[in-house]
């Protein structure tokens, strides 16, 4: 598809990856609604949005609420003038070991089913539902060509204190095969991103050992940028033989 084409909705579009994933498909024309729960980035996203030659919509939206995604969907194919696209991006870090000794106590510790709910309800539940509505209005308005990106990450392979989030985003790029077989007969593609660590809001809140770790661990010497999570996410758009696949972004992290 030509980004110009798009009347897309971008979650976590308040920081970070979304917000860059936004204001670069303004800049290419497109019309896209973003959506968060925090009302103060979303406005600094319509802010820097401003002068670009795409439309950017914003609404404040809880994607772990099935009722408040089925309000999004509905404003955004309002706003919009239609729905084809969806980057389906929020998500949140509850990170713990699922069970750990207390080097101090001799403590037992467990990973709080909060932790894990909170995770699952918004990486998998939510952006599950998101999909869901996206393609249930796509197809009942006979909208196609349309495209799917979800976001995983290279933790779906398995990542120390990250049990839920591993969860979350390895079943997303499971699902991003079943979905591309489901939804092909209505000329709607689905295909994911995996960053591996990438600068943002999220990744900035990470204890300061494990993250300057992490960083040299990595190949290519450095952290990624939301920039370069773009071009991915760009190619997934734009290439319509491209589906049901997932590409990793990590500078050679997972090798």
């Amino acid at each position: 598809m030509k980004l110009e084409d798009l009347k897309i909705i971008v979650t976590g579009g308040a920081q970070g990856m979304g917000r860059t994933f936004a204001l670069e498909l303004a800049e290419a024309g497109a019309s896209v609604v973003i959506a968060d729960v925090n009302e103060a980035g979303l406005a600094e996203t319509l802010e820097a949005s401003k002068g670009k030659r795409g439309k950017v919509f914003a609404k404040k939206t809880n994607v772990a609420e099935e009722s408040e995604i089925a309000a999004l969907v509905e404003f955004s194919h309002k706003e919009l003038g239609g729905l084809n696209g969806l980057i389906n991006n929020a998500g949140i870090l509850r990170d713990g070991l699922l069970v750990r000794k207390d080097k101090e106590t001799g403590a037992i510790k467990k990973l709080t089913k909060e932790q894990w709910d909170a995770v699952i309800g918004v990486n998998l539940t939510g952006a599950s539902l998101m999909v869901r509505d996206v393609v249930a209005k796509m197809v009942e308005t006979g909208s196609k060509p349309g495209v799917i990106v979800n976001m995983s990450s290279v933790a779906r392979h398995g990542n120390r204190g990250q049990s839920n989030y591993t969860a979350a985003k390895a079943a997303l790029a499971a699902n991003t095969v079943t979905w591309a077989r489901e939804f092909g007969p209505y000329g709607i593609r689905v295909g994911a991103v995996a960053p591996g660590m990438v600068e943002t809001p999220m990744t900035q809140g990470m204890n300061q050992k494990a993250r300057d770790a992490l960083v040299a661990a990595i190949p290519v010497g450095r952290i990624g940028l939301p920039e370069d999570l773009w071009l991915a996410v760009k190619f997934v758009l734009e290439c319509d033989y491209f589906n049901g696949r997932t590409i990793d972004v990590d500078g050679g992290l997972s090798m």
